[in-house]
């Protein structure tokens, strides 16, 4: 007995009370004010999503093409070699159970969605109309919003953190910890705290806007299958305490039971893409209209991605573009996380283009089929979706109603609503997982946190999505906690990726040097010319390995001449 209480005293000690009690502090607080003032905190953080769109949007676009192009460059250069662990060492997972993983912790649920409705909040819009038809570029935007650009986020991270924890072996899994090669001693300090408070008030705020946009779809598909009266509110928090069960069970068994769930839901995804493809009528119209769409997309993406609306003549990409990277940007404090530790063994090429293979790949497939599944009821007659959207209002009603025209539709939708709590509850995992670490001061790679931290994270990350629903907040409203949080995490993204390009060129350095140095540059010798090279900031200038190896060789040959 006296053991497990000197244990437990000895867990309380390692636990961050600052980083965890102001971030629980305030979601209460939030959660409060729009619980009791619905009206006038949606008004609130409708100006606020006002203001940083029209004035700060163009950070954003910036952001999100320098990632990419960042990402595409780590991938294809001498860093890309270096393995995320010893070297040598082989990866833990298999590349199903790494891709399963990676893919349901990145927003799964939403993509299932957003893949079924996303086409019809463009098809009148006036953007939509200057380019075109909504056949050519409604489902063309799909992909630009759910493609190369929000992955490369959190790929980018994921390569930071697994780098961070794998090959330097920091024991504070935070993201200040990622900034430290450019901060320094400033991490320890009031800049770190800061740092990663931003990063739990993101979590948070991804957590309860992915939460509060597609629950209602499964309230509105045990609607359809009960033909029960009661309001979709009821339903939905009933939907979120079952999701809130789940997750916490299986994100108390750990790394074990988040890849099984991982794997299960995984297959029901495909399963449900599958069926739609073969049996919704609609395949070689669904086809067809991906492939122009992948096409469209790669002809047009750098005009896409730099298009800022500076006329303000549909106000498109601050109202869609700018809420999507920013969407995403506040998942970058759970995901790639969650990535970055489960790619061990992997090389940071194999951790990127992998990412892109089974991320944006399956996140593609999801929108050609099921977006163009609906697409093409409305394209080709069968159903008017768009009229019966603006007649209800309701996307939720709308995916209902064009998901009833497949064969055994009741049946689908039983595997829809399993399909999506099986994804909040694996996406939910991992972000519960993130946030528990973040309570410890320090924290060694491999070691998970107690299961006590992890089932408080898990209920608290619950609030605030059950305090949105009971606001009845509008989808508008919902996008702009995103955009607001974002704002601040995309200066810390960008100070990351610095600071993981300067960790990386220092660890190459070292490498070098080990493997060239012999006995005459061994030692402190050794080390000692590598702070000086360090301290110089001539290693920031090389761009390849070739160029590290003369300059390490041209300070040694002037360190053994001294």
């Amino acid at each position: 007995m006296n053991k497990r209480i000197a244990e437990k005293g000895k867990d309380i000690r390692k636990i961050d009370w600052g980083i965890t009690l102001i971030p629980v502090f305030s979601l209460l607080v939030l959660s409060a004010l729009f619980f009791l003032l619905p009206e006038d905190s949606n008004r609130v953080l409708s100006q606020i999503r006002a203001f940083i769109g029209e004035e700060f949007g163009v950070l954003y676009l910036a952001l999100g093409l320098g990632i990419f192009l960042f990402s595409l460059w780590l991938a294809f250069s001498d860093i890309g070699k270096l393995v995320l662990g010893e070297v040598g060492e082989k990866p833990k997972y298999s590349f199903f159970a790494w891709g399963s993983m990676m893919f349901t912790a990145g927003l799964a649920a939403d993509i299932l969605f957003y893949s079924l409705c996303e086409w019809i909040l463009y098809a009148k819009d006036p953007h939509i109309a200057e380019l075109g038809t909504a056949q050519d570029w409604a489902s063309t935007f799909t992909l630009f919003h759910w493609g190369l650009t929000p992955w490369a986020f959190y790929l980018v991270l994921a390569a930071a953190f697994g780098f961070m924890l794998h090959v330097r072996r920091r024991e504070r899994q935070r993201y200040s910890e990622a900034c430290r090669p450019l901060l320094g001693k400033h991490t320890d300090g009031m800049a770190g705290r800061l740092i990663d408070l931003l990063a739990v008030f993101a979590l948070l705020a991804g957590t309860a806007t992915t939460f509060s946009v597609a629950t209602p779809l499964m309230s509105e598909a045990v609607r359809s299958l009960t033909g029960t009266a009661l309001p979709q509110r009821e339903i939905t928090i009933l939907i979120l305490i079952l999701t809130c069960i789940v997750y916490t069970y299986s994100v108390m068994r750990g790394m074990q039971g988040i890849s099984f769930l991982a794997k299960t839901c995984t297959f029901l995804f495909y399963g449900i893409l599958l069926y739609v493809l073969l049996f919704g009528g609609e395949c070689r119209y669904i086809l067809e209209t991906g492939f122009s769409a992948i096409g469209r997309l790669l002809q047009n993406f750098l005009i896409l991605s730099t298009d800022s609306d500076p006329t303000r003549r549909t106000g498109f990409p601050q109202n869609w573009t700018i809420f999507y990277w920013a969407y995403w940007m506040v998942w970058c404090v759970a995901a790639p996380f969650f990535i970055g530790s489960i790619s061990r063994g992997r090389t940071i090429r194999q951790t990127i283009l992998g990412g892109y293979l089974f991320g944006v790949g399956s996140t593609w497939i999801s929108f050609i089929i099921l977006g163009n599944y609906s697409l093409g009821l409305q394209e080709m007659g069968k159903q008017n979706l768009l009229s019966f959207y603006e007649t209800s209002a309701s996307l939720y009603e709308t995916i209902i109603v064009a998901l009833r025209n497949l064969p055994f539709a009741p049946l689908l939708l039983v595997i829809l609503i399993l399909t999506m709590i099986a994804f909040y509850a694996t996406s939910f995992d991992s972000i519960a997982l993130v946030a528990s670490q973040y309570s410890y001061r320090r924290l060694p790679d491999g070691e998970e946190p107690a299961n006590s931290v992890k089932g408080l994270w898990a209920f608290l990350l619950i609030l605030l999505p059950l305090a949105l629903v009971f606001s009845e907040s509008s989808m508008a409203n919902l996008q702009s906690v995103s955009i607001i949080a974002a704002f601040p995490i995309g200066f810390v993204i960008l100070l990351i990726s610095l600071s993981f390009w300067k960790d990386v060129k220092c660890y190459q350095a070292e490498l070098f040097a080990s493997r060239n140095g012999g006995e005459e540059g061994s030692g402190k010798e050794k080390s000692g010319i590598l702070e000086e090279i360090e301290k110089s900031g001539q290693m920031e200038e090389c761009s390849s390995e070739k160029e590290i190896e003369e300059l390490i060789a041209n300070w040694e040959r002037a360190y053994g001449e001294a």
